[in-house]
């Protein structure tokens, strides 16, 4: 397999291209580690963007859905051209004007046309591995969806061809005349913290308080330049 995706005239920014990334580590480290992403595609000729929860299987963006809802209805027709983005906010970049803030960030774009999963054995697969994507391992510390729950639940796959990740990291970029004035600059360092965790007013006495992997910083896909 080849180490990096192929940039296409729709995957090229206009803007701050040497911030692009063509990598796979990079592409799939942000995939893996962004918990919510949005689904954009066009209903009745106007835009539409939804946030949902993915993972990926490999070189398988796998989105989860409604079966009744709109874009999982017309990807069974034939297919659905999305653009799937997911982000992840490291730091607010303070400057000392008002024109260079910023946000040092990480994400994705995955365009392409995604197809419904109606294979019942692909479908258990990428549901199994949307829970672990939430929690390392809660597929298999849950009851499995039953035929009603599968019926009225919707997968969308979309295959990682068209890709490109865009990273900001770094400090503020001042002009040089606004270096001396009084204002404080630098960046505040964002990441997800998990709170303890609230059981459910029947928990099982026996069952384990789960372990949240999400109580430490993220680790840093490959930065570009500031």
């Amino acid at each position: 397999m080849e180490t990096a995706y192929h940039p296409t005239q729709r995957t090229t920014p206009t803007r701050y291209r040497e911030r692009a990334h063509y990598d796979r580590v990079t592409v799939h480290g942000i995939l893996d580690e962004a918990l919510v992403c949005h689904l954009g595609y066009v209903s009745d000729d106007r835009p539409v963007v939804l946030p949902t929860t993915h993972c990926r299987v490999g070189e398988t963006l796998y989105l989860h859905g409604s079966t009744g809802s709109a874009p999982m209805l017309a990807a069974k027709r034939a297919g659905l051209p999305v653009c799937v983005t997911a982000t992840l906010v490291d730091g607010l970049v303070l400057a000392r004007s008002a024109m260079h803030h910023s946000l040092n960030y990480r994400s994705v774009v995955v365009l392409g046309t995604a197809r419904l999963v109606e294979d019942q054995t692909e479908k258990r697969r990428a549901l199994a591995a949307l829970l672990d994507h939430i929690r390392p391992g809660r597929a298999a510390d849950c009851r499995p969806p039953n035929a009603r729950e599968l019926a009225a639940t919707a997968v969308l796959a979309l295959d990682l061809v068209e890709v490109s990740a865009k990273v900001r990291d770094g400090g503020a970029v001042d002009d040089p005349q606004d270096h001396a004035l009084p204002y404080w600059a630098g960046v505040i360092p964002l990441h997800l913290v998990a709170g303890t965790p609230q059981p459910a007013g029947r928990a099982c006495l026996h069952a384990d308080t789960p372990q949240n992997p999400y109580n430490q910083a993220p680790s840093r896909a490959r930065g570009g330049n500031s």
